[in-house]
């Protein structure tokens, strides 16, 4: 099996490139004065991202904060696979729950799934409903880069250390996993939250896919007609 994922790893690798350009494109997308510097939606990204680096680097690190929503992810995924939830220990330092089974998708979930993020979303999805936030799309978009911020530091952080979780699944499929999921998810909310549609997105992303795989496919059959 271990064979298998790693091979699925290799080729996702030229799908972690396409997300990289489209996530890129994004960025074109909400930039609604090119020539004049960098629009209010992206210093809104840019400023609630970088803003939660300086906090991670002065300030005690809320670990407990991080340890219940790497535990939740488990439960929210299991919960929509089916599984049941048997048990949740959280701690200042760490945490565990019982599930009744298990798959990839549960357990590499919090690598992938920034929870605060998308708490995020759905405050702005349920306020949507009774309010035009499209005057307020920057600071939104400063939400979405700060707890994204959140997320990705504590992530790293984790996968700089053994994780059980990575080991189970290697490395190479856990690590292109993890970073393509992750890509998607900033994208989604930055979709969600600007005049960007889901259609450029995915239209950007699935060409650049095809050219990444196509690139691929022919390198390497000119490598062993050659």
């Amino acid at each position: 099996m271990k064979v298998f994922k790693f091979i699925v790893g290799l080729a996702l690798i030229p799908a972690c490139v396409a997300v990289t350009g489209a996530l890129t494109e994004l960025f074109r997308l909400i930039q609604s004065t090119p020539d004049r510097g960098l629009s209010p939606s992206v210093w809104g990204l840019l400023i609630g991202f970088l803003f939660w680096l300086f906090l991670y680097a002065v300030l005690p690190r809320p670990v407990r904060a991080y340890v219940l929503a790497h535990e939740l992810t488990h439960i929210v995924w299991a919960w929509m696979m089916g599984a049941r939830i048997k048990g949740l220990r959280v701690s200042a330092n760490s945490g565990h729950v019982k599930l009744s089974r298990t798959n990839f998708i549960i357990t590499l979930a919090p690598y992938f799934f920034p929870f605060y993020t998308i708490c995020v979303l759905l405050l702005y999805l349920a306020l949507s409903a009774f309010y035009d936030m499209s005057l307020y799309e920057p600071v939104w978009l400063g939400w979405i880069g700060l707890t994204w911020s959140f997320h990705l530091t504590f992530t790293l952080s984790a996968l700089a250390q053994k994780q059980p979780d990575i080991q189970e699944h290697g490395r190479l499929f856990s690590y292109t996993l993890i970073y393509l999921l992750n890509a998607i998810m900033v994208c989604m909310g930055i979709v969600a939250v600007t005049d960007a549609t889901w259609e450029q997105w995915t239209g950007y992303f699935l060409n650049a896919a095809v050219h990444a795989y196509a690139w691929i496919y022919t390198t390497i059959r000119q490598t062993w007609a050659g």
